[in-house]
């Protein structure tokens, strides 16, 4: 099998060879890195923005990874420090990079996202409704799978055109299945334990869930008492699982405030050691 050193991704905002810190984004199932595009345009243009199709998805289509090696290839795609946001399983691959590179990382946006499943027979029992939902990819093709995923409960408030169907009919039905055979939430090792170490750093943490997804935000609660002060949490009224999509213009400027605190201070800093002497 080849084995692959970078994912793809595309790139917005100020040229790559901008000093600005950039913003990764990583998105959901079946998405590509062009369903952040309602997000993207509430963003601006004053950061670089990099968007990586996740290994299964997109131009990754033909890559294969769980979560660890998902996180080393994130970073070796980005090259550089960055400023990290994940949705659902992105979030679960945002944390992975915090967890495995935490210098690579200044601030993570955790949307609708879950460190991973405790107890064990409850993970045994989503690895295999991960592995029937492979099979379903695999026996009825992207189109149909989309049908079913969309129609879900967790995606009852979504509207349809919300769900950014044209970018995930780019998804390939063997990419897909690997990766909920590899990265899904069934075969993910729980990171409960792990948050202690972000509280260590301190690192940034700002996490985001719709209100009417009682699951996601009582567990963006826990999530912020593991971390410590430095975590904050945003509730997004009349919103579901895909916070991001139904309400782009809130999640959005929660991402612009939550960012410029990180980075302005340190525009700030940079701009007055200007002239000073360098230290041994």
């Amino acid at each position: 099998m080849r084995q692959y050193t970078a994912l793809s991704a595309s790139f917005t905002g100020p040229s790559s060879g901008s000093a600005a810190r950039p913003l990764v984004l990583l998105h959901g199932f079946t998405q590509t890195g062009a369903s952040w595009a309602p997000v993207v345009a509430e963003l601006g243009s004053r950061l670089p923005i990099i968007l990586p199709d996740a290994p299964g998805h997109g131009g990754s289509s033909e890559v294969r990874a769980d979560l660890w090696r998902t996180a080393d290839l994130l970073v070796e795609t980005v090259g550089r420090p960055a400023l990290w946001v994940g949705y659902s399983m992105g979030g679960r691959m945002a944390l992975h990079v915090a967890v495995a590179h935490p210098d690579q990382v200044e601030g993570l946006v955790l949307i609708s996202a879950t460190p991973g499943i405790e107890a064990t027979e409850e993970r045994e029992a989503r690895r295999a409704a991960d592995d029937a939902l492979a099979s379903r990819i695999l026996t009825e093709g992207t189109e149909a799978f989309l049908a079913f995923w969309l129609a879900q409960p967790l995606f009852g408030t979504l509207p349809p055109e919300g769900a950014g169907r044209e970018a995930r009919l780019a998804n390939r039905p063997e990419g897909l299945a690997s990766s909920l055979l590899l990265a899904g939430t069934g075969s993910q090792e729980p990171l409960w334990d792990r948050l202690a170490q972000l509280r260590e750093r301190p690192l940034p943490v700002l996490l985001v869930a719709g209100a009417l997804d009682r699951k996601y935000s009582d567990q963006a609660a826990r999530m912020s008492s593991a971390i410590g002060p430095s975590a904050r949490v945003l509730i997004v009224n009349g919103a579901g699982h895909a916070c991001h999509l139904e309400q782009p213009h809130i999640v959005g400027a929660a991402i612009r405030a939550f960012v410029d605190e990180i980075v302005l201070p340190s525009a700030r800093h940079a701009s007055s050691s200007e002239g000073e002497p360098n230290g041994e």
